[in-house]
């Protein structure tokens, strides 16, 4: 399974007093929330429309007037619908962002759920968790690639993972690689995207991860500290790269909501903060 959690700040204080287009999320625990990204996002003129999952907020039936929908990580495995009996909802939304081409982000255990829902397979990784700041490698479909594009060879990502995907769904586009981990991005369908990384956590995020899973880390072969400090000492860089990522999403989702002529629905309180308990 993925453990995951969210980046605390301010930055979605003001995300409700405007009238850009609003992004579905689907969060699916208290301690994963939209982090780095949902702030860069909100910078850049989004609403978030935060749904709670796991404290039984409804997901919508259909993403209706949302521009965009993303979905985050958690501990539960992609096909437990017993554990997390929202997720064939997600499933749906999924498949629907990907048929009608509203820009779909997936992270870690939302990724895995994109690629499950398309036709793909996940699995426990053999050769333990994950964790730290990883390097990663481009590869040839990234060059013409609206998202990700711009990512530098060698750009280190945040990892948390216990799980990965094995087998991506038809016609799937792999961007990003990695020498313990084949599939660290890919695109599917014209506007989505899925990532197996977290380029919304930064260092306190890992820390408060290390902090809670240390042991079950340690009893994988990890290290706890080694993975904080990696992170800590890329943080600079993992801002900056994806920063510039979660900007380039976001003005796929303004562009085809400004095409489309969509405003999405009132949100109250649309970016809703969490902390891990």
């Amino acid at each position: 399974m993925t453990t995951e959690t969210r980046e605390t700040g301010a930055a979605g204080t003001g995300a409700a007093e405007h009238g850009g287009p609003a992004v579905l999320v689907v969060q699916h625990e208290e301690d994963a929330g939209p982090g780095l990204v949902g702030e860069q996002l909100v910078r850049t003129g989004l609403r978030l429309d935060v749904i709670r999952a796991w404290r039984g907020e409804e997901l919508p039936g259909t993403l209706g007037g949302h521009a965009g929908l993303i979905v985050l990580g958690g501990a539960v495995n992609c096909e437990d619908d017993g554990a997390a009996p929202w997720l064939p909802g997600v499933r749906a939304l999924v498949r629907e962002a990907v048929a009608g081409e509203v820009p779909l982000l997936g992270i870690c255990l939302g990724g895995q759920i994109v690629a499950h829902a398309l036709g793909g397979s996940v699995s426990r990784r053999a050769q333990g968790p994950e964790v730290g700041a990883v390097p990663l490698r481009r590869l040839p479909a990234a060059a013409g690639d609206p998202v990700f594009g711009g990512v530098p060879e060698g750009a280190p990502a945040a990892q948390w993972h216990w799980d990965e995907v094995d087998r991506l769904p038809a016609g799937a586009v792999p961007l990003l690689t990695g020498d313990d981990c084949p599939y660290q991005a890919f695109r599917v369908g014209g506007a989505g995207w899925a990532v197996q990384f977290h380029p919304e956590a930064g260092a306190e995020t890992v820390a408060a991860w290390a902090a809670a899973d240390g042991e079950q880390l340690r009893s994988a072969g990890g290290e706890p500290g080694a993975a904080v400090a990696s992170v800590r000492a890329a943080e600079p860089e993992l801002r900056a790269v994806w920063g510039a990522v979660s900007e380039a999403w976001g003005a796929v989702v303004r562009a085809r909501a400004d095409a489309r002529g969509v405003r999405g629905p009132a949100v109250p309180g649309a970016y809703r903060t969490g902390t891990r308990t």
